[in-house]
């Protein structure tokens, strides 16, 4: 599936607009990220703990709004987005949303 965060996509036409599509993920660190990414605060710099969940929180996010648009029928989807908060006040947990708009595309000839 093709993606693009601008509401274009060169070398393609839009011939069909199907509309929005979400992938949401609300996400909490695992124990051993919980307790590696505590462990590596302390330390100071990078936390590649919490690097990691959120690496893969967004490629879920991700994954269902390509899911979304595929169930409308789209080949693609334009002005792709994320967008993540604190779910719980505390930062413990963390929703990531994956937005855009679902289209359908085909190579200009």
């Amino acid at each position: 599936m093709l993606a693009s965060t601008t509401f274009d996509i060169p070398g393609y036409e839009i011939l069909d607009t199907k509309g929005l599509v979400r992938g949401i993920v609300v996400r909490s660190p695992t124990i051993s990220q919980g307790i590696m990414g505590g462990f590596e605060n302390l330390l100071g710099g990078r936390i590649e703990a919490y690097t990691k969940m959120c690496e893969q929180t967004r490629a879920q996010a991700y994954a269902d709004m390509e899911s979304h648009a595929r169930g409308l029928g789209a080949n693609a989807i334009v002005g792709l987005r994320y967008d993540a908060s604190s779910v719980d006040g505390r930062g413990a947990a963390v929703e990531v949303l994956c937005y855009g708009t679902a289209v359908v595309v085909r190579r200009k000839s």
